[in-house]
């Protein structure tokens, strides 16, 4: 029986940039035992709940591949069908680590010399030679002579691998992952055996799709035991109590405050800065973090800033200023800052407190458009936290499988597939990236640069190792499982994705856009299968 914790936390931290006023959604976060994030792509009329992973799946093929041969070759693109050739190949298949598969070919005198023919019928169909009227026959001499030898070896050798590499793929034919194929002789070499024997050898490395060995057995995922625990924040009455408040008092104005200090229910404005606490002074730093300007702090949020904060300011009046120690708590989300002892000092630049209508029927729809009653604003705020707090308890369980899964499996990935992977979030990071900030060009090429990506990759190897997992196992599991959507399911969503893509005037692949939500698609009959086999309990902390 598989057990996996996964802990489910809601918190605001000490932030100057927090504002009271901002609506603060149920929220369910994955603590540190998931690293990552999934590329999510949310169906638009399919179970609201399912925020999937775009999977990179084993793309198949045999053919067509582009192929270049390393150093200094030209790219080969080899035909999707196999020309029939008037000799055997000799191929030797070696299995090397990462789901990679070396070819050793050698292409007999025989083939090469039918390959050089059909070269030299070619230039002589292209080639305008002077003193020869075109399509006349011309001797192979002048038109070597005119083509440049070393022309014709050239074109020879690719058409050599244009049509024996079909040949040499048949034992990975099926298995090879699309745009992983590379000949690793160098061109030049090539050359030399062509030219000194009249054959080829040269080696091709191929991906192939990994094979999935579940831990301890096949049957491993059908026995989950997930434990989900959920923090306490995370309650839809809570949370709509809450809204309600904020709705309530953003309908009140705020008046200055003359006649007293900071109390609970009023709004500062404060100047806030921090330094470590040591017995000698040149040790002493700043917390930048923890230092603000014209922070707005509503105190009914006391309980979302550092433990100790609102009572060290409590009674504080407009432009005075206090100093005061505090220590942040081992929980705290800045490791480095944990248990870290702080001097504070606040200025108060601001009071204000809160001049508020009466809370009766007559502001209902100024808490929300369309209501009549405080009951019924009440009553529609806690429907919408309900779906919310669902949603995010059904995300918290599906996460918590597919981080359980990914640990029952062992997988030899294929680099191709890594790259990959790892490329298409590291797009979609930089996308986010660029609609938040807005970067200039050199910022956009500097980030895009193969520096960066492989940076990237490098750093988020472990968490692209895992996602890919993850996707293979949902996918080695709605094999096995011989799982099934409805057709009209797919119909709809590719409708749906393209007919958004178009709104947004972006281009688009119609069958990479298929392909990505049958696959989601898929992704989400396999969890919905594996909610219903696994023993599931949650827990409130």
């Amino acid at each position: 029986m598989e057990l996996c914790t996964l802990t489910i936390t809601s918190s605001l931290l000490f932030n100057p940039s927090f504002s009271s006023n901002s609506f603060l959604p149920l929220r369910a976060n994955a603590n540190a035992t998931i690293p990552f994030k999934f590329n999510s792509l949310k169906l638009s009329s399919f179970s609201p709940h399912v925020h999937l992973f775009q999977p990179v799946r084993s793309r198949h093929t045999s053919s067509p591949f582009t192929l270049s041969a390393s150093s200094s070759s030209s790219s080969v693109a080899v035909g999707t069908e196999k020309d029939h050739l008037p000799a055997e190949l000799k191929v030797t298949e070696t299995e090397e680590p990462n789901s990679r598969v070396r070819l050793q070919v050698e292409v007999p005198p025989l083939v090469c010399e039918d390959c050089y023919k059909r070269v030299i019928a070619e230039f002589m169909k292209q080639a305008k030679i002077p003193g020869f009227r075109p399509g006349k026959k011309v001797p192979e001499s002048i038109l070597i002579s005119y083509v440049g030898s070393k022309n014709v070896q050239k074109a020879t050798i690719e058409s050599i691998l244009r049509r024996t590499l079909s040949h040499a793929m048949t034992s990975v034919t099926g298995r090879a992952l699309q745009d992983s194929v590379r000949i690793m002789t160098k061109f030049s070499e090539m050359e030399e055996t062509y030219s000194s024997l009249g054959s080829l050898r040269y080696d091709v490395i191929v991906d192939i799709a990994p094979e999935i060995k579940w831990i301890p057995d096949n049957n491993a995922y059908k026995n989950l035991k997930i434990v989900v625990e959920i923090d306490s924040d995370i309650d839809a009455h809570r949370t709509a109590e809450q809204e309600f408040k904020r709705r309530y008092k953003s309908i009140g104005s705020l008046r200055v405050v003359t006649d007293r200090g900071l109390q609970v229910g009023d709004v500062a404005v404060l100047d806030i800065s921090a330094t470590t606490i040591d017995q000698d002074e040149s040790n002493v730093k700043n917390i930048p973090s923890a230092e603000s300007k014209g922070f707005n702090f509503d105190t009914e949020d006391g309980d979302k800033v550092l433990p100790g904060f609102l009572d060290s300011i409590i009674g504080i009046l407009r432009g005075e200023s206090k100093s005061f120690p505090l220590v942040f708590p081992e929980t705290w989300n800045q490791e480095n800052l944990r248990g870290v002892h702080a001097q504070f000092t606040v200025e108060c630049k601001e009071l204000f407190y809160r001049d508020l209508p009466e809370l009766d029927d007559s502001v209902a729809d100024k808490l929300l458009p369309g209501c009549t009653t405080v009951e019924q604003v009440k009553d529609l705020l806690l429907q919408r936290c309900l779906e919310v707090e669902q949603t995010a308890r059904e995300q918290a369980t599906d996460n918590a499988i597919l981080h359980q899964i990914s640990k029952m499996v062992e997988v030899d990935i294929p680099q191709s597939l890594f790259e990959e992977q790892g490329r298409q979030l590291y797009g979609a990071n930089l996308l986010e990236i660029q609609t938040k900030m807005k970067l200039n060009e050199q910022q956009l090429a500097t980030l895009s640069s193969p520096k960066a990506v492989n940076e990237y990759l490098e750093h988020q190897k472990e968490n692209i190792t895992n996602l890919i997992k993850q996707n293979l196992a949902v996918g080695d599991i709605y094999k096995r499982e011989n799982l099934q959507f409805a057709t009209d399911d797919l119909v709809k969503e590719v409708e749906n994705s393209i007919a958004e893509f178009k709104r947004q005037k972006q281009e688009y692949d119609e069958e990479r856009v298929k392909d990505q939500v049958q696959e989601i698609l898929e992704g989400a009959k396999v969890l919905e299968w594996l909610r219903e086999q696994a023993e599931i309990q949650y827990i409130t902390r």
